[in-house]
């Protein structure tokens, strides 16, 4: 690195970006790295404090913040990824392409952090993100970085350390279980809710069918949607414990794979997630009627992303699992499901 007197640097290469803050009101670029300094640029310089400019010269071993930058963007942009046009400071970022879910590598991205002189951070892992947003920066914290750093940063990351798994448009069947809302006693107020939360990822609901409270016509109206071959089938009523909601037993004789009845979150604990003949089952507590975000937006996303939710993936939304229920809900940037 040479120092100069800012005076004397006319004519020089500016190596790296000089940022301009006016607060409260403006940060940015003041000159570009690859700038040529002219006369008149010299009081500008000198009134962001560059009384002296200093001028690397990069040995073989060393990268400049900006092409360290470039290789921070390779590490990370997977599938639905695009990265900012240029690399402004030595940072560059990272936007979604498509609506979709946001998947992070957290064991790799924390390992690449760990080489030190490393700033990489991105969003949350699994929250919808739509297309346009941004989702991840990076850059390296000094000036210039050793190369075998950045080369350590790349084996590491054997794959993308940022993807996004674009929703998939469902087909999807309610069964909705009352005795109440079957003899018309009652109307039918969770149908609503769900349809209105599946709009939101444009899925079809093909058929909505209300039961009494009756195990066989329970299973024979998930029955009924399996041979529609939806994609998936969301039971509504009849979810809690008392020996008259029969819901949960139904969909368990049904046979199949049952992942979970019960969830540590926060309302939602009564949720039930069962896979049957590759169909998606949902069993939803009654929450879902009157609370802003449940369970059911934490687990919808992470299916119509196409995965194939374990039980450890529900169980680990214990810590971060208790919704606030505030007045202005914020969801997903907030602490819900995080």
């Amino acid at each position: 690195m040479k120092k100069i007197k800012t005076t004397d640097a006319v004519g020089h290469i500016i190596s790296h970006d000089i940022t301009e803050i006016v607060p409260g009101k403006f940060k940015g670029r003041a000159f570009k790295k690859g700038h040529i300094i002219r006369e008149e640029d010299v009081e500008k310089l000198r009134s962001l404090g560059k009384d002296h400019i200093y001028i690397f010269e990069l040995g073989k071993d060393e990268l400049h913040e900006n092409d360290a930058a470039v290789i921070l963007g390779e590490i990370g942009c997977g599938k639905n990824v695009y990265l900012s046009d240029e690399i402004k400071e030595g940072k560059i970022n990272f936007y979604a392409s498509k609506d979709g879910l946001l998947k992070v590598d957290k064991e790799k991205l924390f390992e690449i952090n760990m080489l030190g002189e490393i700033s990489f951070a991105t969003l949350p892992e699994n929250i919808p993100v739509k297309k346009g947003d941004i989702i991840g920066g990076a850059r390296v914290i000094p000036l210039v970085i050793d190369k075998k750093k950045m080369e350590a940063a790349k084996k590491l990351a054997t794959d993308k350390i940022i993807n996004v798994e674009e929703f998939q448009k469902m087909r999807v069947g309610i069964v909705t279980t009352g005795s109440e809302v079957y003899n018309n006693r009652i109307s039918d107020k969770f149908g609503p809710v769900v349809r209105e939360k599946l709009k939101e990822y444009d899925c079809e609901v093909t058929s909505q069918i209300i039961v009494p409270d009756e195990r066989e016509k329970i299973k024979n109206a998930i029955k009924t949607h399996l041979e529609d071959s939806v994609d998936m089938i969301i039971c509504t009523g009849g979810m809690s414990v008392d020996p008259d909601d029969l819901t949960p037993g139904s969909i368990i004789e049904m046979g199949g794979e049952l992942v979970s009845y019960g969830s540590p979150v926060l309302p939602g604990s009564m949720f039930l997630l069962s896979y049957l003949e590759n169909t998606v089952i949902m069993g939803l507590p009654g929450c879902v009627m009157y609370s802003k975000r449940t369970v059911f937006d934490l687990i919808l996303p992470r299916v119509l992303a196409g995965e194939k939710i374990k039980k450890e993936d529900i169980m680990r939304y214990g810590s971060g699992g208790l919704c606030q229920n505030c007045d202005e809900c914020r969801y997903p940037n907030c602490s819900f499901g995080k």
